[in-house]
């Protein structure tokens, strides 16, 4: 009788020591995701920065473009008048 308690106590001390094993990997990764959610919300407002300054450099470029073509097409007219 006293091998069944022994093996008893084996076995909830296994369970035991499982439990705490699992309780520290999931807090663990717990840890990990908090840090992952902070890079990816660090990276969301970056991107965001990035999106609004690509807008304002994408809208200098067409109103340059346009500047040009319109001293382009006035230089044309003066060469063709000459």
């Amino acid at each position: 009788m006293s091998d069944r308690y022994v093996d008893g106590d084996a076995a909830v001390n296994l369970l035991e020591r499982r439990w705490f094993a699992a309780d520290a990997a999931a807090k663990s990764m717990q840890s990990e995701c908090a840090v992952l959610k902070a890079v990816v919300q660090q990276a969301e407002a970056d991107l965001a920065l990035a999106q609004a300054q690509l807008a304002t450099l994408e809208s200098l470029r067409d109103g340059l473009g346009r500047e040009l073509a319109a001293l382009d097409a006035g230089n044309r007219g003066v060469m063709s008048a000459a």
